[in-house]
């Protein structure tokens, strides 16, 4: 057994059980319409509201018959670096453009860079590869029509879709320029690492994420779907450069490591950060406590660079 007790300060505890006060950790036992708006009450009660100096349209995307809703950060009176895709977490199950509206705005504000979210469809009702269907619908509409360098981001299950989108994009010529996954699920080995080390961590645990994957599918999951699963890819060359940032308290930590190995085996570019001590989904603790503000940071320092064609890995 992990000692959580040595491995995460006062701080990020009190974190955790102000989260476990809105969304009690048995919560993958519920409905699937409970488990969203116990969510979604929990992240009204972390929004940390809007920073001055950036314009918000909420929109849509797609044809009559199939939309996509996507919110756009826009900072004022400066021209910006790229156009930033976010896709939201929330195991494909919950999430949507109000989960994560107070961090992409941040993140624009931050980078100088307009940020779109995108509010992909979800499970169980439009299961895979209806998200990433959606996810190629918001590429191809920043890359053909909005003019600027694209940079896919995204956290937990919006890390997974944004590698998914980079894998599927190569050879377009409006190419992401770069990617940053935060806390991603990418379809890692169970049986070896942070998958082991860290099964039962507090906010994510091996038990969620096998929830979470059945949901997705509707049954087994596809064997060497890429889609679904970026790592199971046979060809990691051609990806944009990448910086992957990890929660050490996760079980999906292992995976950025491993993506990171195989893009740099593949001859590209890739960075890895393990952050010691966070914990999954600790993007909303970025205000409270001092180890998420910094990987918020790194975070904002990474999309910064990759936005000017930099790396300075």
């Amino acid at each position: 057994m992990t000692d959580y007790t040595s491995l995460i300060d006062a701080e990020t505890w009190a974190f955790i059980e102000r989260t476990n006060s809105f969304y009690p950790p048995d919560t993958v036992d519920y409905g699937i319409e409970r488990q969203r708006e116990i969510y979604d009450r929990m992240c009204r009660e972390f929004h940390a509201g809007y920073p001055d100096g950036i314009t918000v349209e909420t929109t849509a995307l797609g044809t009559d018959t199939h939309r996509v809703p996507i919110r756009i950060y826009r900072p004022e009176g400066t021209k910006p670096l790229a156009l930033v895709l976010y896709f939201h977490g929330g195991g494909f199950v919950v999430g949507g453009l109000e989960s994560h509206d107070d961090v992409c705005a941040e993140l624009c504000l931050r980078t100088g860079c307009t940020v779109v979210s995108v509010d992909y469809r979800l499970v169980p009702e439009h299961i895979h590869p209806a998200a990433f269907e959606d996810a190629m619908t918001a590429f191809y509409w920043a890359a053909d029509t909005q003019g600027l360098p694209v940079v896919l981001a995204g956290d937990s299950a919006g890390g997974n879709l944004a590698a998914a989108v980079a894998h599927a994009s190569r050879g377009h010529p409006g190419a992401p320029v770069g990617q940053v996954l935060i806390y991603p699920g990418l379809g890692g080995d169970q049986t070896k690492g942070s998958y082991v080390t860290h099964a039962d961590a507090p906010m994510l645990s091996l038990r969620d994420i096998d929830f979470y994957r059945g949901v997705r599918f509707g049954g087994a999951e596809p064997m060497g779907d890429t889609r679904a699963a970026p790592l199971h890819d046979t060809d990691f060359s051609g990806l944009p450069p990448t910086v992957l940032v990890t929660a050490e308290c996760d079980p999906l930590s292992s995976d950025g490591e491993a993506y990171r190995d195989a893009i740099l085996a593949a001859g590209g570019k890739a960075e890895w950060f393990e952050e010691k001590g966070l914990v999954h989904g600790y993007l909303r603790a970025r205000h409270t406590v001092g180890r998420a503000r910094d990987s918020f940071s790194r975070i904002v320092e990474a999309t910064t660079a990759l936005a000017r064609g930099e790396w300075p890995y």
